[in-house]
């Protein structure tokens, strides 16, 4: 778990990394920003920031951001009884971005975190730059991972239900609010 601290600090450095990718974000939005680790005590290694520009029962944009080399765990948005699935459209913004889908294995720039290598099933690398984009349909399985500069992206989605994502390690805890 991260200290007061430690979770101030990334909102910070995550509030930094938006203003150089261009976005103009406000000190209030900055101390808003969700950091997530997941119960992990690897933030370094798996940890997501999360600035949400507008969330409703229909509809969400929301600015993210990896620190260098940091990885979102695999995970995927459940279509549920009274829900069709989220579909979240990512748009690369700043830094060189690396997701994972289901596919070949085709993984060149990337690794499997090593704390947790039984929980990364999927090797199927799109490397995304500025401007590239991806949709992705509910119940699709994804992992992404910044380079060596971090990146900065969109998530445009539907049906925001985060609290319903599944992920591969049965370990993580989705904290929605700090």
């Amino acid at each position: 778990m991260l200290t007061k601290r430690q979770y101030k600090s990334a909102q910070l450095k995550a509030g930094a990394m938006i203003k150089k990718s261009g976005i103009l974000i406000t000190k209030d939005e900055i101390s808003k920003i969700i950091v997530h680790d997941w119960g992990l005590e690897n933030f370094n290694e798996e940890g997501l920031m999360i600035s949400t520009l507008f969330a409703t029962d229909r509809i969400s944009a929301r600015v993210l951001v990896l620190f260098p080399n940091q990885t979102e765990p695999e995970h995927w948005h459940p279509v549920l009884p009274d829900n069709p699935g989220k579909e979240e459209i990512i748009r690369a913004i700043w830094g060189d971005l690396r997701f994972y889908l289901p596919g070949d294995n085709n993984m060149k720039e990337g690794f499997v975190p090593a704390s947790n290598q039984q929980y990364y099933t999927l090797r199927n690398e799109i490397t995304m730059k500025p401007g590239d984009q991806l949709i992705l349909t509910p119940g699709t399985k994804h992992w992404f991972q910044a380079g060596t500069q971090g990146a900065v992206f969109y998530s445009y989605a539907t049906c925001v239900s985060d609290g319903t994502d599944l992920f591969e390690n049965p370990v993580i805890k989705r904290i929605l609010k700090k």
